[in-house]
């Protein structure tokens, strides 16, 4: 098999399916990836180089070559679905991938796309693409759609024990798919089509959207009425049915929930109105980042001190806690309005050696305890394990705590 895209979602799934026994070749564009996993030296949180050695023992390589699709009878696409600056749908890596697939195309492949996308994306662009091939799908080639559900960094739930979606173009079609991924995943869901499969994916990552922002709407006029939320949220969280948890914060990141609803908003807008939920929930995540850093220009004014000048760290700058992931991570405008407002801005992170706002180096911190001492606001954007939090209560001037784990006192505000 084949797997086209060796990032987050491309890697994980070659690793297993080469724990399975399959023979896997992983094609990529970046020659710096291919270099570096054929060396192996990996880049993904959920791989490590010991993994990326068995894997290369077994039989794994990575090439730029797309010739090497044409001797796979499984070929699996990974590729990146950003949003283009107007919220709207980036599909030119699937297309660019689905065309080199349609170069190597031959009779019998199975072809799955697992990148997130909006519901048709399967039918209507990916199998007119390779249908160039003159080979017909469902009829000289399998066409399925399975969406990925990576975590990064979840130690629970890997691509192993997490249930996998299929979708096929036929029956025959999603029959094949869920055959082939049965071999590595322990629950394959079969549904009618591709579109539900699609369907599916932005379903669960809508669901999750819309109740941040719930959350973060709340925190913000829990503030002004002084009620404290966190307390409230873990209150409500007793009961055993009918309420399940979600926690305010600085912004949404990751490679799911700040890109796939606008997936589903673009395809409800093609037929006339818009998806009100979704475009509601983007305003109010987007506005978090603004909205922590008027926190800290009111925990300042407090204390008689401007942002200008003011010596602010912050305490992690990756979209979730104990990665090093930094995808569309809130940490960034956050840093980009302080430095905006003159803050000297400098950031701790255990996971992140090197990084910059729009070009702009931040200086990092190596000791935790001497930056929290020496600044005049410290911001927990993350709860990495490896902050010590107690020494963080204890040295710190002034705290901002974003993520709701520190103790609310004189000196610590919560978000």
């Amino acid at each position: 098999m084949a797997v086209i895209g060796l990032g987050y979602v491309g890697m994980p799934l070659a690793k297993e399916a080469v724990a399975a026994g399959l023979r896997v070749v992983g094609v990529d564009v970046d020659p710096r990836k291919v270099d570096a996993l054929n060396a192996g030296q990996s880049y993904i949180d959920d791989l490590t180089d010991a993994d990326l050695d068995h894997m290369l023992v077994s039989g794994f390589r990575a090439t730029l070559d797309e010739s090497v699709l044409a001797s796979s009878n499984t070929i699996v696409i990974c590729v990146p679905t950003p949003l283009d600056e107007d919220h709207r749908p980036d599909l030119s890596a699937v297309e660019g991938a689905t065309s080199t697939v349609a170069r190597n195309l031959t009779k019998d492949t199975l072809v799955v796309l697992e990148s997130t996308t909006w519901p048709g994306t399967t039918d209507e662009v990916a199998r007119p693409l390779l249908e160039a091939s003159g080979l017909t799908a469902g009829v000289d080639f399998h066409l399925a759609f399975s969406p990925e559900r990576i975590d990064p960094g979840n130690p629970k739930f890997g691509l192993r024990n997490t249930p996998k979606v299929v979708g096929g173009y036929t029956a025959t079609c999603r029959d094949r798919a869920t055959a082939f991924y049965g071999q590595f995943i322990e629950q394959v869901v079969p549904v009618s089509g591709t579109r539900e499969a699609e369907m599916a994916k932005l379903l669960e990552n809508t669901y999750r959207h819309v109740n941040i922002a719930l959350v973060n709407e709340m925190a913000i006029f829990c503030d002004e009425l002084g009620i404290d939320l966190w307390e409230s949220i873990e209150a409500a969280a007793t009961k055993p049915f009918g309420f399940q948890k979600f926690l305010p914060g600085p912004g949404v990141g990751g490679h799911c929930i700040p890109v796939d609803p606008s997936y589903l908003s673009y395809t409800v807008r093609k037929l006339g109105y818009p998806f009100r939920f979704v475009e509601l929930a983007q305003e109010i995540n987007e506005r978090m980042p603004s909205y922590v850093v008027a926190r800290v220009q009111r925990l300042l004014n407090r204390h008689k001190k401007p942002v200008n000048g003011a010596r602010v760290v912050m305490l992690g700058v990756t979209y979730k806690p104990d990665i090093a992931d930094e995808r569309e991570t809130p940490a960034l405008p956050v840093a980009r309005a302080l430095l905006e407002l003159g803050a000297d801005l400098s950031f701790a992170d255990p996971h992140v050696k090197e990084w910059s706002v729009d070009g702009t180096p931040v200086p990092r911190e190596e000791d935790l305890a001497e930056a929290v001492a020496g600044a005049d606001v410290t911001l927990l954007l993350q709860q990495h394990a490896a902050f010590d939090l107690d020494m963080v209560e204890a040295k710190a001037r002034l705290v901002l705590d974003t993520r709701g784990v520190l103790t609310e006192g004189e000196r610590v505000e919560r978000l």
